[in-house]
């Protein structure tokens, strides 16, 4: 029995480095990372089939914020009344406070024509650039209403808001739509009508009824007024000779 004892601890004392190392490994990595949430691992379990508690929290914030994106795209508008726009904005508009990267003191006096150039991203996009969840759609009126002066009824020119000339193009165009769809006010121009367009006027009044009517006369007086000329009845009467009828001779 004593001999048997003594084979089973040389074995484990052989097998305890090849036990002991990995695990000590994955110990060293969780005290970089600084996982505090991991539980306890046991000795009968090997790590790569542990998991952390930390890595399924950020699975399921990433699942979230992708679901988000999806339900942003479907619906723009719902985005500028969730929580994640007021922490980020407040009741300020998008494009307030925005500075574009420039060299020099003075701004240029055009914005960039695109942010986004394939997987490319310029430094310091334009407000709607930078942010994937903000959508310009017709229906987003809280957003276009950011870009439209509330005095005059104009769209801020991109300069001021600092937005690139494809947005601008996208703002345009989305306004326009929201305005013929009934959704955004606009101002139509006041027209003073000099002219009278009344019925008062003899080209424009009713026709007057006709009076009695004799033998002979005409149904209104004006029709005695025209006598053609004879010179052209006969310039018209031998142009189409061959079309007229003949007349029977008495």
């Amino acid at each position: 029995m004593a001999a048997s004892m003594q084979l089973i601890t040389k074995v484990l004392f052989r097998l305890s480095p090849t036990i002991s190392h990995p695990l000590r490994q994955y110990q060293n990595c969780l005290l970089r990372l600084r996982v505090q949430t991991c539980p306890p691992l046991s000795v009968f379990v090997h790590p790569r089939k542990s998991y952390c508690k930390a890595a399924s929290l950020l699975d399921q914030s990433a699942s979230l914020s992708i679901e988000a994106q999806s339900r942003y795209k479907e619906r723009p508008w719902d985005y500028l009344e969730s929580e994640e726009y007021i922490e980020k904005y407040g009741n300020n508009p998008v494009w307030a406070g925005y500075r574009r990267n420039h060299k020099g003191g003075i701004p240029p006096q055009k914005t960039r024509k695109t942010c986004i150039r394939g997987d490319k991203t310029s430094g310091n996009p334009c407000p709607i650039c930078r942010d994937q969840n903000i959508i310009v759609h017709h229906q987003n009126v809280k957003l276009l209403q950011q870009f439209i002066s509330p005095h005059t009824g104009i769209v801020y020119d991109p300069t001021r808001t600092g937005v690139c000339m494809k947005q601008q193009k996208k703002l345009n165009e989305a306004i326009k739509t929201a305005q013929d769809h009934g959704l955004l006010p606009f101002q139509i121009p006041y027209v003073n009508f000099s002219e009278d367009y009344s019925n008062a006027h003899d080209a424009v009044g009713s026709t007057p009824p006709p009076s009695s009517l004799t033998s002979g006369d005409a149904w209104y007086k004006w029709y005695k007024e025209v006598t053609p000329d004879e010179n052209e009845v006969a310039k018209v009467k031998k142009t189409y000779k061959a079309y007229l009828k003949e007349t029977p001779s008495d």
